[in-house]
């Protein structure tokens, strides 16, 4: 992979920090004005894809590493199968989030020598800097407002922020819902449920409500078809990995592009 990696690692916090920027830069690169080459490349026909930013500001999509363990932490993996299952605005947004993980991650593999102070000397550095979540999605940065002394008696300081009352990631999973619904053939609505299979329902979702898609990160929903990995045991949509109710009947032993993938490198 080229530009993978560097000829030396960085070691010092500055240098930990430039190799931050580089990466950080290719991958805003790729999902603002490279964004039309970048979602071509991410086609759901192909394997599972990753998203690589490189310290010389570059990008790439591709494979991921076939080295174990990787020299590495790895980007989310599969980013392309829900290309077409989401709004693409949203499917951005959901990339740039696991690009920003992904940065941190690279970031504290090699800050993992440096000590606490170090650290978060680097943290504070990489706070500056817009997420590449923020920057994608067009977030404006908070700005912290100073506490207020009481001038009637007292030191009682006043404090004010902004209260968020819905969280942005709670907003993607409503719009995956309906981008589905949206994409989805037409057909005669289901007559509404008896009061038993609501219940039904509703526990199945408690039980399950841990559950997450190995693919997109979305939560469980009795409501959704999902099917599960017989060798690592994930959970996934069946339109994350393009599996169907009908096609899941002929299927004995299921098997999530991950560990095809594995197993056909072995």
């Amino acid at each position: 992979m080229e530009g993978g990696s560097m000829s030396t690692d960085p070691r010092t916090v500055e240098e930990v920090f430039k190799d931050f920027k580089g990466r950080r830069a290719g991958m805003l690169k790729a999902l603002t004005s490279d964004v039309e080459e970048f979602f071509l490349q991410c086609d759901p026909e192909k394997e599972n894809l990753c998203l690589y930013g490189f310290p010389d500001e570059g990008w790439e999509v591709n494979l991921p590493s076939e080295e174990v363990p990787p020299e590495l932490p790895e980007p989310a993996l599969g980013i392309n199968f829900a290309r077409d299952g989401m709004l693409r605005k949203d499917w951005l947004s959901l990339v740039a989030v696991h690009s920003d993980a992904w940065l941190l991650a690279v970031s504290y593999f090699y800050g993992a020598r440096l000590d606490k102070n170090e650290r978060k000397r680097l943290f504070n550095m990489i706070n500056e800097l817009p997420t590449v979540f923020d920057v994608v999605t067009g977030k404006k940065p908070v700005k912290e407002k100073t506490s207020v002394n009481n001038t009637g008696g007292g030191n009682k300081a006043k404090s004010t922020g902004s209260k968020v009352t819905t969280s942005h990631h709670d907003n993607l999973k409503a719009n995956m819902h309906r981008a589905a619904e949206v994409q989805a053939k037409p057909q005669k609505p289901p007559p509404a449920p008896p009061k038993d299979e609501e219940e039904t329902l509703e526990e199945d979702d408690e039980e399950h409500g841990d559950t997450f898609c190995g693919s997109c990160g979305g939560n469980y929903t009795a409501d959704e078809f999902w099917i599960g990995c017989d060798s690592c045991e994930k959970w996934f949509h069946g339109k994350c990995v393009k599996i169907t109710p009908a096609r899941a009947e002929h299927i004995k032993h299921y098997k999530c592009p991950s560990c095809s993938n594995k197993r056909a490198r072995t």
